[in-house]
């Protein structure tokens, strides 16, 4: 806990990641007015730390009301891709992931959710996501890249990020031979 609450001030102190996350909350201000009525986008959380089981994140949260002729569809095509997982400015960003990245990303950093029948849309961002397809298992986990980027650190950041899927694998792994499966 007193290791916790150190490693939360330090992310919270940190210019690269306070610099990273401002801009990437600008970045989701302007996804959601591109959909929203005039005047009504809103940061409604703000720079609020989330504790997970392998990592800590500085979450904000936007929000605006949706245009009448427009739907969820709308709203998810605005959004999606999100910049926390391609980056500013957006459109540049995937040219150069297209370029680097030597295979395509499926499932990770896309959208996972539901569209109910009243047309309400819930999604979250697939990270830490561990797909397995003819016997062979893969995870992919990822870190922000910003000009003040320490490739150490990153590294070490989707390392932690990973371990969490080496855990559940091991963990199905237990279940799976004391079932004798």
């Amino acid at each position: 806990p007193e290791e916790d609450a150190k490693l939360e001030q330090d992310l919270v102190n940190d210019p690269k990641e306070q610099a990273e996350h401002v801009m990437l909350v600008d970045l989701g201000r302007n996804d959601v007015g591109r959909v929203s009525e005039f005047g009504t986008v809103e940061v409604v959380e703000k720079m609020n730390i989330h504790r997970f089981s392998h990592v800590m994140h500085i979450v904000s949260r936007v929000r605006g009301k949706l245009r009448s002729d427009l739907d969820c569809i709308d709203a998810l095509k605005s959004c999606f891709p999100a910049g926390t997982v391609s980056g500013a400015p957006k459109i540049r960003a995937m040219e150069l992931i297209s370029g680097y990245e030597n295979q395509r990303r499926n499932v990770y950093a896309g959208a996972v959710g539901y569209i109910d029948l009243s047309g309400n849309l819930d999604v979250c961002i697939a990270i830490r996501t561990l797909f397995a397809r003819d016997g062979v298992i893969n995870w992919q986990a990822g870190a922000g890249i910003v000009a003040d980027s320490i490739p150490r650190l990153e590294s070490k950041e989707i390392n932690n990020k990973s371990a969490v899927l080496r855990n559940a694998l091991e963990l199905a792994e237990v279940v799976d031979e004391d079932s004798g499966n």
